[in-house]
């Protein structure tokens, strides 16, 4: 079963669930130095060189930028290049706004955050209802799942705005009892921005508006009608074997969960509000949320925060350590992880250490070493040719993708081959064993593709595709 990467990427908030990470920081250095400066240029040359980003990057002190540059193009076919007030696809971290009315509500008393779901939205079935309050959705441990299903993608505009997604939502089943576990939701986030709605009688981008745009002078942040923008970066990213596609295809409404459009400018202002600043929210509100608490410690420990937000052809990621005010932002119109890796690159040289060096997407690297070194070569180096591929992210992904690349432009053997391998490396996942049946079939090897679908449904007997394989094959036989 091929596996979009949207639906995985688009929701990761950088490294864990719950919307931060430790990164650790010692002592830093001076960032406000030629020679800081020479060594930032050097290293994210070394990704251009790749051809693997093009964007912006902003490094700050006390919110003012000491570092602000723009890199590459934002739209190749028309030769425009990127600014420091080109737009871009800020993704995930929608989920920050969300959250900040959400709190200042709670800090208003008009919400608990212990009111159950079925207190303001109706329609849902009692286990969820009765039990999933508004703290499990903003900490993903609602027990929902996303709500990027293969078949999301055919739905109409009308179908993916939080009205039309909510029927959806009602039917999905909890994946473990609400609170007990994490999983991350783009699914929660809708539902806070309905319950939102339902609060204030004003649509979800009224509130953002009202309560955080017009507060702190947002200007270059756009909430809907985002396909009407000027000055847009267009996102892009490479198949297997390095051909570029855009993700126009991809590019989806804003919602409570991802994708307003913004620059580095605007998200500097509102993630130093956020972090210090009162003009979203009080200490009173703050207070409520667990974690700035945890970002007070770090301003004793050097220890970075992080968000960010991301998929297919697209990748923000913001960085801060509280004890130095630092921040580190990047906005990259090619394909995640690449801020990220870069973010944390030059959180390596502020620290005075030797940042990562930049590689090819994994995807990318493993088909090179596929047909200049076979299988076996993949196998004995599948970790050092895969470390350019977004860490939240299972890793089966990589050649499951590739095999499909393979297998939809006709090269079946080596689809074959890539499935087979993916077998070996991740026995214990049902998918891999799922796509290399169908591998199999494509070939013509019936007796192979049925043992292949029946070891994906020992592994999962509830495996959809694997399932109805052999139902039809067995009809056959």
């Amino acid at each position: 079963m091929r596996m979009n990467f949207f639906t995985k990427a688009v929701c990761m908030v950088f490294y864990i669930l719950a919307g931060f990470t430790l990164l650790y920081a010692q002592e830093t250095t001076d960032i406000t130095t030629a020679d800081f400066e020479k060594k930032v240029d050097a290293y994210v040359q070394q990704y251009i060189d790749l051809d693997i980003f093009s964007g912006v990057v902003c490094i700050a002190k006390n919110g003012s930028p000491v570092y602000h540059k723009a890199f590459g193009l934002a739209d190749r076919r028309n030769k425009t290049a990127n600014t420091i007030h080109t737009h871009f696809d800020i993704g995930s971290m929608n989920k920050t706004f969300t959250k900040v009315v959400i709190l200042q509500m709670a800090a208003e008393g008009k919400l608990n955050l212990d009111d159950t779901l079925g207190k303001y939205l109706d329609g849902f079935e009692p286990a969820v209802a009765e039990k999933v309050t508004i703290q499990h959705l903003l900490d993903h441990r609602s027990g929902l799942g996303d709500y990027h299903t293969p078949e999301y993608f055919d739905l109409p505009k009308e179908k993916k705005t939080i009205a039309g997604l909510l029927p959806r939502i009602r039917t999905m089943p909890l994946m473990f009892e609400p609170g007990t576990d994490m999983l991350y939701s783009n699914s929660g986030y809708i539902l806070l921005g309905a319950i939102i709605e339902k609060i204030s009688a004003k649509s979800y981008y009224q509130n953002i508006r009202e309560r955080i745009v017009a507060p702190l002078n947002l200007k270059e942040t756009y909430l809907e009608n985002t396909d009407q923008i000027n000055q847009k970066a267009t996102g892009y990213f490479k198949d297997a074997r390095g051909n570029l596609h855009d993700n126009k295809g991809f590019i989806d409404i804003p919602n409570p969960d991802g994708g307003f459009q913004s620059t580095t400018k605007d998200i500097l202002k509102f993630y130093q509000d956020y972090f210090y600043g009162h003009k979203m929210l009080s200490d009173r509100a703050k207070a409520m949320d667990q974690a700035f608490k945890f970002y007070e410690k770090l301003k004793s420990n050097g220890q970075a925060t992080g968000h960010a937000g991301g998929f297919e052809g697209a990748n923000t990621v913001l960085l801060e350590i509280p004890r130095d005010r630092i921040t580190i932002i990047v906005f990259a119109n090619m394909d995640e992880p690449v801020a990220e890796l870069l973010g944390d690159g030059i959180q390596a040289l502020i620290r005075g250490e030797e940042p990562s060096q930049p590689s090819l997407p994994a995807i990318q690297n493993v088909y090179k070493a596929f047909k200049e070194r076979g299988s076996s070569y993949i196998r004995e180096h599948f970790d050092a040719l895969t470390t350019n591929f977004h860490p939240g992210n299972p890793k089966d992904l990589i050649l499951n993708s590739l095999g499909y690349d393979l297998l939809f432009d006709g090269y079946v053997d080596d689809a074959v081959k890539i499935f087979k391998l993916n077998t070996e490396l991740f026995p214990g996942v049902a998918n891999c064993w799922d796509s290399y049946g169908e591998a199999l079939l494509k070939k013509g090897n019936k007796k192979a593709a049925l043992t292949a679908y029946k070891k994906a449904l020992r592994i999962r007997p509830d495996f959809p595709s694997a399932k109805k394989a052999v139902e039809e094959l067995e009809k056959k036989r």
